[in-house]
């Protein structure tokens, strides 16, 4: 089953939602156009076959949201996601990671890599086009199964607490608590039920530590509550 995913009001700029679709599979990416084309609120942008075409276009067309496929040729997907949100001219494009393997190691690494989404391909049309709003709007979104399935990555981390270089001292107890359930999983608006607090405060305290943390989006601050080793796997969540 695929929890659904509803669409946010658009935050981040007028006008049509730019995508960039980029898959080695020319079938795919005739589908995504027209999927995504024939959607209010949507438009193509451009096609890529190739991860290094992928790059190409993104710094040409700035789109909103990329859709990347993983294995591509010439260059992957995770590494065209790293070169498009580290150049300073695309850093604001939002990466949203479609693939048919459900692997451990290329959550990770997309995430890592800067991207703000991760999806498979079988995910119903209805969700996908709502997870396009959500990281177009920069926010973070990870299917359920994924989520569960990166936690599970980090529980096999040798050493957690090592490898971000920054440090959660700056953060406030409260701050700390947010981030906590943020690893977890949740929402602002669960967040705010679990700590009775308004939405309001919510997304202040998520601001908060976006900027203590330096981090770009939701997704880094579930990586840092990981790797700083204040979540561990203990915290699971059984959802």
């Amino acid at each position: 089953m695929h929890a659904p995913f509803h669409e946010p009001v658009r935050e981040r700029g007028s006008g049509p939602i730019r995508v960039l679709v980029a898959d080695d599979q020319a079938l795919l990416r005739g589908s995504f156009r027209v999927l995504l084309e024939t959607s209010p609120g949507l438009v193509v942008v451009g096609e890529a076959g190739t991860g290094a075409q992928a790059v190409e276009l993104a710094r040409r067309e700035r789109p909103d949201v990329v859709l990347m496929d993983v294995r591509m040729p010439e260059m992957d997907g995770i590494e065209a996601t790293r070169r498009i949100r580290s150049a300073p001219e695309t850093a604001a494009v939002s990466v949203l990671i479609l693939t048919t393997f459900d692997l451990d190691a290329y959550v990770y690494a997309a995430l890592r890599a800067g991207a703000s989404g991760f999806l498979l391909k079988d995910t119903p049309p209805a969700d996908l086009l709502a997870a396009i709003g959500v990281v177009a709007s920069g926010e973070a979104l990870l299917a359920p199964t994924v989520t569960r399935r990166l936690i599970a990555e980090f529980a096999r981390l040798p050493e957690p607490g090592r490898p971000l270089g920054r440090e959660l001292d700056g953060t406030t107890e409260r701050e700390r608590e947010v981030l906590t359930l943020i690893a977890r999983g949740l929402s602002n608006t669960e967040i705010a039920e679990h700590l009775h607090l308004s939405p309001a405060t919510v997304k202040t305290h998520v601001g908060h530590l976006l900027t203590k943390l330096q981090a770009r989006d939701r997704t880094q601050l579930v990586i840092a509550a990981y790797e700083s080793g204040l979540v561990t796997a203990a915290h699971r969540p059984g959802r």
